[in-house]
């Protein structure tokens, strides 16, 4: 009997040291959820812009995708601080950059990447998908300041938003890339010279809706949809002819995503800011994002509403 139960507590033993000796499971690896995201940025696109102007194509992305239009901009609510913001995943207090037309951070960026900037999304995809193609496209200047020029495939500031889709399409089409940045410069344009609110500036929004129709019309007849992320997005709204302040009208922006193999959850509850637009897109191309970005995944966009 006392060798029986000495043989059992050496088994006993036995399995406890296998088990504390067994590594833990690592973490799984995330998996893209797409091959290619496209990030659509039109200047100074207020979310109140969807009461009034006619946005066929737009509305067709927020009832077949899921949306915002509660979103919400960083402060000051203009243009450079929160492009920057966009596709660096943190607020101007970490990246630096704290103005409407801002090229080199005023505050000094907390965290310089390997392309001498505070690190943007590009970065994330160099290093960990280095094969992985990527660009951008875009009508205003001061985009031009904010990304890492060196690790782009396409770096193209043109003279009119229908030349940078134009240029954004042909490289979507014949490079297939990871993710592809396209920035318009209207309604801001309008919105300075005219005003927001103004039956120029909602043609002007209308435009753009036009140019996404071309957009979608594209990688749907190239057989690219079905693959791709669509998020659409602005960096501010405005009132009178003037933006940068804290009003709704200014800080409230369109945030849409749509993709055929993403759920379409419609409005959206979460709270969506700017810099968030970073990390969604590195969770659909299934990256790991730095522990100094502030932004999270909007994941009500990826998880099934509970019963």
């Amino acid at each position: 009997m006392k060798s029986f139960l000495k043989i059992q507590a050496k088994l006993i033993a036995l399995i406890v040291i296998l088990a504390s000796c067994q590594s833990k499971p690592q973490e799984e690896k995330l998996k893209p959820l797409v091959k290619h995201v496209i990030l659509i940025g039109s200047d100074g696109f207020g979310a109140y812009a969807f009461l009034k102007a006619k946005v066929p194509n737009l509305r067709k992305l927020m009832e077949e995708g899921s949306y915002s239009l509660n979103a919400r901009a960083v402060l000051p609510s203009s243009s450079a601080v929160n492009w920057a913001s966009m596709i660096m995943g943190s607020g101007p207090e970490l990246h630096g950059y704290t103005e409407w037309g801002s090229k080199t951070p005023e505050l000094p960026s907390r965290i310089i990447g390997k392309g001498d900037i505070y690190p943007t999304i590009f970065s994330l995809i160099d290093a960990q998908s280095p094969e992985a193609k990527k660009g951008v496209s875009y009508t205003w200047g001061g985009i031009g300041y904010l990304f890492e020029k060196g690790m782009v495939d396409l770096d193209f500031n043109g003279p009119t938003d229908e030349e940078t889709k134009d240029r954004a399409l042909e490289f979507m089409v014949n490079e297939k890339p990871a993710l592809t940045f396209i920035h318009f410069t209207h309604p801001d344009n309008e919105g300075h010279e005219i005003g927001h609110d103004t039956p120029e500036y909602y043609e002007a929004v209308e435009k753009i809706d036009d140019l996404v129709g071309e957009i979608v019309k594209t990688l749907e007849a190239h057989d690219l949809l079905n693959d791709t992320a669509i998020i659409f997005t602005s960096d501010h709204g405005g009132i009178g002819k003037g933006h940068g302040g804290k009003t709704l009208l200014e800080v409230e922006i369109p945030w849409i995503i749509y993709g055929k193999n993403l759920s379409a959850k419609g409005k959206l509850n979460s709270s969506v800011v700017t810099y968030d637009t970073a990390a969604t897109i590195a969770h659909l191309l299934g990256l790991e994002t730095p522990d100094f970005w502030r932004g999270q995944p909007v994941m009500e966009v990826f998880n099934e509403p509970e019963m």
